[in-house]
């Protein structure tokens, strides 16, 4: 697609190089939480897959969460035996996956970031998480994203 934002073509460029199956969707305008993505695409909030980049003392360490939770950094940090995690703070985030805060693929980004996943997305049939822009986003399952992304298991809560 010509027209399409460059951050999405690549998205759906590695998308089919690790041979991800989902749809991708370009959602309306305004569409920046998971409550109103979960909105759009008729589907629960806990089906939104959040892919939440945080700062381990330097080192990017990427959480696939639930959007139905809020991660319990001090918990998680321990459970993964990292340095405690922190916000990253928006040219760490660009750095580290090449694309902007809201719009961060689990996947494409220019070097590999270990990668947890929540366990609680689990639960649904159909996940969806975001393709590479703040309004794309493209769906999977739990055992596909896991396929894809190389993400271990974590409970985030």
């Amino acid at each position: 697609m010509a027209s399409e934002h460059p951050s999405i073509t690549s998205f759906r460029a590695e998308h089919a190089r690790r041979g991800g199956a989902g749809d991708v969707v370009i959602l309306p305008d305004g569409v920046h939480t998971a409550a109103l993505a979960a909105a759009a695409l008729g589907c629960e909030v806990g089906a939104i897959a959040n892919s939440l980049l945080f700062d381990a003392g330097g080192a990017p360490v990427l959480i696939l969460t639930s959007g139905a939770h809020r991660v319990d950094t001090a918990k998680v940090a321990r459970a993964m035996g990292t340095p405690p995690l922190t916000r990253a703070a928006p040219d760490f985030v660009r750095t580290h996956t090449g694309q902007v805060i809201g719009g961060v693929s689990p996947i494409a980004h220019p070097v590999a970031i270990p990668t947890w996943i929540d366990s609680w997305l689990r639960r649904h049939d159909v996940i969806w998480a975001a393709a590479g822009h703040p309004a794309a986003v493209f769906s999977t399952t739990f055992t596909e994203l896991v396929s894809l992304t190389g993400a271990s298991e974590i409970d985030v809560e």
